[in-house]
């Protein structure tokens, strides 16, 4: 088992021709993700060549992709001027789930996007300005490693695509089920508690990693999630302990005004909903190697 992404996903790449849609292509393609064909309007019938001449057919819309190769994810590399608009044509083709990788997306686009498919009720949007997500040893759709951990028991849902990098290659030798970068817009598609609810029902997950960061209440909401409805234990960490108050921090969603999205708060919150927080993601790390110790006896 695995959360949204198996061996079987179907998947399309929005942007495929474009210089950063090429290159993910081939390294998604490289760790074995079943790649079905890519979508540039204007460019289809062309086809798109990789290395060991793999060829990957090009559409001019999703909805011919899906139709020839029964796709059933998305991964978009469109620049964030258009980044709405491909997403509108994914969920409008029915597309189960979508990645928007791009970063710089306004937040006005994506709250209507994510809407739009909230409305249409068959997508789930990941992102944007995420890495993706990755099952690994099965598939990886996005910009992270494949090569830096294996199949294993730990699910784990981040804010941050370096710090999800990170926490995988320090658990490498025990490995993830999945891993799911969610994004750190302050406008996402998919929640922390998206993903722990999906973690908690899929028995190849023993336990989980919780990476959040300052600002909002997102780590606070979820807090409050696992003390009614997370029987795994959790392992969490928030970055941004020392970052000063009221200035941004990397993502558009990670500022503190006053006492309010603290990493200390939301440390707080999370233990006590029984979560063992690390202060650093090393210290997270450890502390799963704990918990996985003990519930392997």
């Amino acid at each position: 088992m695995s959360i949204w992404l198996t061996h079987d996903s179907r998947v399309i790449v929005q942007g495929m021709t474009g210089s950063e849609g090429r290159k993910h292509t081939q390294r998604m393609i490289n760790s074995g993700t079943n790649i079905v064909g890519g979508v540039t309007p204007g460019k289809g019938g062309r086809g798109q060549e990789f290395n060991d001449r793999v060829v990957k057919p090009v559409f001019d819309s999703v909805q011919e992709a899906v139709d020839q190769t029964g796709a059933d994810v998305s991964v978009v590399f469109v620049p964030a001027k258009g980044t709405k608009s491909a997403v509108y044509e994914a969920v409008d083709a029915g597309i189960p789930l979508v990645v928007v990788i791009t970063e710089g997306v306004p937040v006005h686009d994506t709250a209507n996007f994510f809407q739009y498919a909230q409305n249409a009720g068959t997508t789930r949007i990941i992102g944007p300005n995420c890495p993706g997500l990755i099952s690994p040893g099965r598939s990886n759709v996005g910009i992270i490693p494949a090569n830096i951990a294996k199949h294993g028991p730990i699910g784990l849902v981040s804010k941050s695509g370096t710090l999800t990098y990170q926490l995988m290659y320090e658990l490498r030798d025990i490995g993830f089920s999945t891993n799911v970068g969610i994004g750190g817009d302050p406008v996402i598609g998919t929640t922390h508690i998206d993903c722990l609810e999906a973690f908690e029902k899929d028995d190849e997950t023993k336990a989980i990693v919780m990476i959040g960061e300052i600002g909002g209440d997102a780590e606070e909401r979820a807090a409050a999630y696992i003390q009614e409805h997370v029987t795994k234990p959790v392992v969490g960490y928030v970055a941004g302990f020392t970052a000063p108050e009221g200035k941004t921090m990397g993502h558009a969603g990670a500022i503190v005004s006053g006492s309010s999205g603290t990493a200390q708060a939301k440390q707080e919150a999370l233990e006590a909903a029984g979560v063992k927080v690390g202060k650093t993601p090393s210290e997270a790390a450890r502390l799963m190697r704990e918990v996985m110790a003990a519930a392997l006896g």
